[in-house]
């Protein structure tokens, strides 16, 4: 599987309804699973991000159709970063 770095920003209308964002990540997690992708970790974070998520999901095209899901709700804006392992980075780096 590969793995997604997701940085999340709530809309004007999640951040209005805050209260409900921990119900809003259940089902989050809910529809990870049913499009065959698996949220490992959650971080409420500050700065530039309001939140930070690490997925695996089966390919990209997997991936971006979740991201999109999610979108669509209007609760959050997402930036995604495909990330790669320290083993795929050696390959990567050793294959130049």
């Amino acid at each position: 599987m590969a793995k997604y770095i997701e940085l999340l920003s709530w809309t004007d209308q999640g951040i209005k309804n805050v209260k409900d964002s921990p119900k809003r990540l259940d089902a989050g997690k809910a529809l990870a699973k049913k499009m065959g992708c698996e949220i490992r970790k959650f971080y409420m974070t500050t700065g530039a991000c309001d939140m930070v998520v690490i997925i695996d999901a089966p390919d990209d095209e997997t991936a971006a159709k979740f991201n999109l899901t999610l979108a669509m709700g209007g609760n959050v804006r997402t930036t995604t970063l495909k990330a790669f392992s320290e083993d795929a980075y050696r390959k990567i780096i050793g294959s130049l």
